[in-house]
């Protein structure tokens, strides 16, 4: 429906625009109507397909460009439990995922999904990971207008992210924290998939 909008008066003007020169060229100049005013109508109908292409696009841009800061700062919410989650899975001699992997690499959650869907997470990692979610939980609602911001499907994938992460809050034994994380990682992959 946007591009529709974008695109009518670009269509609107550029054929105006063509057929006037149509006009002008077939005609040449034979009256004062030719000489005088279909220039201008031409001159009226290509700045109106420029400037209202020029702006549409530098518009489209800056809301591109703001939901893509939008759906950074919701991830950079979920950076201490993805950060726990990353240690807690950690192949020998491996390096842990940088801060920018964490906030911006989807590839990075569904190796970890596959990690946790492939082995159990230890102790002390569960109890980090509970920790981090109990410490998040109130951020991750208090951004669900941020995600609305973004779009109706970006809210509803939040919503479960953020019901998974009160789950692994208030997990009691391994196979809850290990089943919530699960959870957690699946709705993020969804999240990361959706486009604005």
């Amino acid at each position: 429906m946007k591009r529709l909008l974008v695109f009518t008066p670009l269509l609107l003007f550029g054929t105006a625009g063509f057929y006037l020169l149509y006009l002008f060229m077939k005609t040449g100049s034979q009256g004062a109507f030719e000489d005088s005013l279909l220039p201008e109508l031409i001159g009226f109908c290509l700045e109106g397909f420029f400037l209202v292409g020029l702006f549409s696009l530098i518009q489209r841009r800056l809301e591109h460009e703001r939901k893509d800061a939008l759906r950074q700062s919701l991830r950079g919410a979920l950076r201490e439990i993805l950060s726990h989650l990353d240690i807690a899975l950690l192949e020998e001699h491996a390096e842990p995922a940088s801060t920018q992997s964490l906030d911006l690499d989807p590839k990075l959650v569904q190796s970890l999904f596959l990690k946790l869907h492939q082995g159990n997470l230890d102790l002390n990692s569960m109890f980090n990971i509970k920790e981090a979610a109990a410490r998040n939980i109130s951020t991750m609602h208090d951004l669900i207008p941020v995600a609305a911001q973004l779009s109706a499907d970006h809210m509803r994938w939040w919503l479960a992210i953020a019901d998974s992460v009160r789950r692994l809050s208030d997990a009691t034994d391994a196979g809850d924290i290990n089943f919530a994380a699960e959870s957690f990682l699946k709705n993020l992959g969804e999240f990361d998939q959706l486009s604005f």
